[in-house]
């Protein structure tokens, strides 16, 4: 019946009675109070919605329907409304050719059959596993990567996320993450467990919805950018083993933003209401200024479990003024940067590497250790032009050495 009304040439009462009739082969008598509960509920045509329109029309039938259906109609589905500058895909021919694939492939890359999360052949697997600690990397394989990576930088980038989200986003940085926080008499800082995990394939859908993609697409897409992890990779972890972003996949960091814009309004709400600063920087939150801080955790982690998502109590950590507040690697006492700890050791193996040569101080084996250190002056050199001079002086004497 779903798809009879939406291939009805006008949005009418007429129009889709016709429509009702015809499936039916003959005008039956719940038509009319259904056609009358869909316009109703429809004032347009949900030319993008066609199961929600089924789900519709089943609530509003009567509990048993003594009709056999006759005729049925097929109708592509096709996009109502864009809310950002984001390819127009109607269905899932213009997903494909939007991706350069046939249809076949593309079925295979988003893996509707679950072949891919049940075989236990690694080379028909999507992603390669590397367990790192307690935290697993699933790493999409090149074919699908490039796929990913389409849709990262054609779709995700042109969605706009929440302000209070740092980490993963152009113009943003771990120091834009840290410098409301600077100078503040409290600073505390939270973690999200198993952030990637619990970010469920229905929320991706969602978002893909929210785009404005009709539903085959939104599922396809939203397919192409989860998995499920196989049973003998998984360790019994119930978030791996149903459909959840990968961490590893390029398209997770931003879709994992877009799906936490939800839980950054609230918890930016209720900084305000606190009087605080909040930023996010990827699983980690942070607020600081002036208030009572087991309150304020408490009602985070409130929210946060609203949203789908479990603060992790063992890492939260509460620094006032005479402590040492650090977020994301760099101390925020006075103004962001890196512990002195951090800049006496580095400044210690540009000393061994201007005495001794840079493959005498390479210790660690990095495999090109130049880039490393610049890299290294870089990240410890940051908003403290002093302390950067020093390091290129010490940086330029070991290069000097040419060995």
């Amino acid at each position: 019946m779903a798809l009879s009304f939406l291939a009805a040439p006008e949005w009418t009462r007429t129009a889709l009675l016709e429509a009702g009739t015809e499936t039916f082969g003959r005008r039956r008598r719940f038509l009319d109070a259904v056609v009358s509960s869909v316009l109703r509920g429809y004032s347009h045509k949900p030319a993008d919605r066609p199961n929600e329109l089924a789900g519709f029309i089943a609530a509003h039938l009567p509990a048993r329907v003594p009709a056999r259906i006759v005729s049925r109609r097929v109708v592509p589905t096709r996009t109502v409304r864009m809310r950002w500058d984001t390819p127009v895909l109607d269905d899932l021919a213009a997903l494909a050719d939007f991706l350069e694939l046939d249809g076949d492939r593309l079925d295979w890359f988003a893996d509707r059959r679950e072949l891919n999360r049940k075989t236990r052949c690694e080379p028909l697997r999507h992603y390669r596993y590397t367990w790192m600690g307690r935290r697993l990397i699933e790493a999409p394989k090149p074919l699908l990567r490039d796929l990913q990576r389409r849709l990262l930088d054609e779709v995700l980038g042109r969605v706009p996320v929440h302000p209070a989200a740092h980490g993963f986003v152009p113009g943003r940085s771990v120091h834009t993450f840290t410098a409301p926080h600077a100078g503040q008499r409290v600073v505390v800082r939270l973690d999200l467990a198993q952030f990637f995990p619990s970010i469920s394939v229905r929320r991706v859908y969602g978002l893909f919805r929210s785009i404005g993609y009709p539903e085959p697409v939104a599922h396809t897409l939203a397919a192409l950018c989860t998995t499920s992890t196989p049973f003998d990779v998984a360790r019994g972890s119930i978030f791996l083993r149903t459909p959840h972003l990968p961490q590893g996949a390029p398209t997770s960091p931003a879709l994992a933003n877009l799906c936490t814009f939800r839980l950054d309004r609230r918890l930016a709400g209720l900084a305000l209401s606190f009087g605080a600063e909040y930023t996010r920087y990827a699983d980690d939150l942070a607020f600081s200024g002036s208030f009572e801080a087991s309150g304020l955790v408490r009602a985070v982690s409130e929210i946060a479990a609203d949203e789908g998502f479990r603060v992790h109590p063992a890492k939260t950590r509460v620094r006032g003024r005479g402590d040492q507040q650090r977020l994301a690697g760099l101390v925020v006492n006075e103004r962001p940067g890196v512990a002195r700890a951090e800049y006496d050791r580095l400044r210690a193996i540009l000393h061994a590497a201007a005495r001794d040569g840079l493959e005498v101080a390479n210790r660690d084996g990095h495999p090109d250790f130049r880039n490393h250190l610049l890299g290294r002056i870089a990240w410890v050199g940051h908003g403290r032009p002093a302390r950067a001079a020093k390091l290129r002086e010490l940086y330029r004497a070991a290069a000097a050495t040419g060995l």
